[in-house]
């Protein structure tokens, strides 16, 4: 032992509080930095001389530069961001839908149809006044632009969501690749022990809760170690980093496995997203995706994507189950209204083109909602007394022709005593002939001048929705929100559309069935298979209010994640964040030791000088 020895030892203290005052103040930098994990020195006795009378001191060395960090603590950090963010992004466009459906007094479609309905009313008392026929299709026009226009609304909110994801996702696959890198940088500091990348590692966390806040993803980074002698909340993760999404993996070490998002197979160019493997093989995890903002927009917009249906728009989804929804009651009205106005008795009756109902098809196996049943074929002569009436059955063989014995042309071009006076010279099949084209046109039309100038027809329907459904006569065009119309013949000309049934003055007994329309309760068949029986207003309180429902909802949600995570939050601070008053006070401690250690040298230089003069 020697005062050279005594020398390196005040030196030692000396280093060590220079590390720890220079530890401490990048702690105090960082001290608003949200992913900034603080730092602390670990120092140790240097190896001693081992002597008699006992061990002398050889001064301290810096062990580790340590980050006070809880695995555990930043998990439920990682979860509850998660929660925050999806229930964020939910209540957002939510919220937004619902401003889009106010239904406040004299707005919206609910007074929109009233004003309909009330048209009908005023047009009952003169079925033939042209001024009423004029404010009835103005009205109705009103109502399908309002119906259309909320749909265009709802899809276009459902297209900015896909537009998000595609970008969203980007931003993923960049993260994801960054935190390949870093992986790749900290195996390189650490590789030699017992280094630790700290500021790498927070980095890399601060990747990872950005990730998790976007959707789920678990992460695998070796086996937890704690270590209480530093500090007891201080638990760790080891070299290893494996990170995962959707079960497919996604960052393995310092190899990047991005996701592909492609929509080139979809006509709605919706996005779906797959994990691809070396070889290229696909597999969809649009469906696997949870969590986030990123589970949000497809929870939102729509995960199940079949480039066969539906135009390649999601089968499910909240925006998706407003947009269809709101199809489902644009449809039942124009089947509902279109059913009643096919007992006007006109000259002919013909329905628009139905390309996917095939001759042979059963219509109540179709997309029509043709229920089993019966409806009327009557026919009229020019003083509107009925003078025929043949009653058309339909089961779940019946089809539009083609099946010998079962399809409604054969049954209504059958010979029947439709008058019941025994005389088969003078039936409905006698004027009138029933066909379904190729093109998938049904037409019921005169079979000689003598028939059109003498007869009118008409169809009265007892609960298949046929009438309505094949738009056999229509006032309504369209078959869903997106394009409901008021046929245009009726719109070009007002005074074309009829209030009777029977082809006299003074009837107006479709105009009245028209107004009872609006009480009856009727079946609104929605595209997952379900249904629902309730009046036309009253299936449209019931969308208006799923979607005030969902948007209040997702208000709460949001309320109780951001208190989770306020407190998870905080808890996290206070292991990890760093407190400006405790570092102060560090700083001033290892100042004094610096101080200390200072005066240490300065003695043994002095003590140095002593000897050096007695040696002189």
């Amino acid at each position: 032992m020697s005062l050279f020895s005594t020398l390196n030892t005040g030196y030692s203290g000396l280093s060590a509080a220079e590390v720890a005052t220079a530890t401490t103040g990048h702690n105090i930098a960082n001290a608003n930095n949200d992913f900034y994990t603080r730092q602390r020195v670990i120092t140790s006795a240097s190896t001693p001389f081992h002597t008699t009378p006992g061990d002398i001191g050889t001064g301290v060395r810096v062990t580790q530069i340590a980050r006070i960090h809880d695995e555990y603590t930043y998990q439920r950090l990682k979860d509850s961001s998660n929660s925050l963010s999806y229930d964020n992004y939910s209540e957002q466009r939510l919220t937004e839908v619902a401003k889009h459906f106010p239904d406040l007094k004299n707005l919206g479609i609910a007074n929109d149809l009233a004003n309909y309905f009330n048209s009908w009313n005023d047009l009952s008392s003169n079925t033939n006044d042209g001024s009423q026929k004029v404010a009835l299709v103005q009205n109705a026009s009103t109502l399908a632009t309002s119906i259309t226009e909320s749909r265009t609304t709802l899809r276009s909110l459902q297209d900015t969501i896909n537009d998000e994801l595609k970008s969203n996702i980007i931003e993923v696959n960049q993260m994801g690749e960054q935190i390949a890198n870093l992986n790749k940088s900290i195996g390189n500091v650490e590789s030699v022990n017992p280094n630790r990348a700290n500021d790498l590692r927070d980095q890399r966390d601060k990747l990872e809760l950005t990730l998790s806040k976007m959707l789920d993803v678990s992460a695998f980074k070796g086996q937890i170690t704690s270590d209480n002698s530093i500090d007891p909340n201080m638990t760790d993760q080891g070299l290893n980093y494996h990170l995962n999404i959707a079960g497919n993996s996604f960052v393995d070490g310092s190899t990047f496995h991005p996701i592909v998002i492609d929509n080139s197979e979809n006509a709605s160019k919706y996005y779906s997203l797959y994990s691809e493997m070396q070889d290229g093989t696909r597999y969809d995890i649009t469906g696997k995706i949870h969590g986030g903002k990123i589970g949000a927009m497809l929870d939102l917009r729509g995960r199940t994507i079949d480039k066969t249906t539906n135009g390649g728009y999601p089968s499910d989804g909240t925006m998706q189950g407003y947009v269809d929804d709101l199809d489902t009651f644009a449809n039942t009205l124009i089947v509902q209204t279109n059913n009643i106005y096919a007992k006007s008795a006109t000259l002919s009756k013909q329905s628009p083109i139905h390309e996917n109902l095939k001759s042979n098809m059963s219509l109540t196996s179709s997309d029509l909602n043709v229920k089993s049943g019966t409806f009327d074929l009557v026919m009229y002569d020019n003083q509107g007394k009925e003078v025929g009436r043949k009653p058309i059955t339909i089961d779940s063989a019946t089809a539009m022709d083609g099946t010998a014995g079962s399809s409604i042309v054969e049954k209504i071009n059958s010979q029947t005593d439709d008058n019941h006076d025994n005389n088969s010279t003078n039936d409905i099949s006698d004027y009138f002939t029933a066909a379904y084209s190729t093109n998938g046109v049904f037409s019921i039309t005169p079979t000689s001048a003598h028939a059109s100038e003498n007869y009118k027809i008409s169809l009265e329907d007892n609960g298949t929705n046929f009438p309505g459904a094949i738009g056999i006569g229509q006032f309504f065009s369209g078959n869903d929100a997106s394009n409901i119309k008021v046929k245009a013949e009726i719109k070009n000309d007002p005074s074309k559309m009829q209030g009777y049934k029977a082809p006299i003055d003074g009837n107006n007994d479709v105009a009245n069935d028209m107004i009872q329309l609006q009480y009856d309760k009727i079946d609104f068949f929605k595209k997952d298979n379900s249904s629902v029986n309730d009046s036309l207003s009253g299936f449209y309180r019931f969308i208006t209010a799923n979607i005030a429902t969902d948007g209040e909802n997702a208000t709460r949600h949001k309320d109780t994640s951001t208190a989770l995570f306020n407190t998870v939050n905080s808890e996290f601070q206070s292991i990890s964040g760093v407190n400006t008053d405790e570092e102060l006070t560090n700083l001033m401690k290892f100042q004094t030791a610096y101080g200390a250690n200072a005066k240490v040298i300065t003695t043994i230089d002095q003590m140095l000088n002593t000897l050096l003069g007695i040696k002189a």
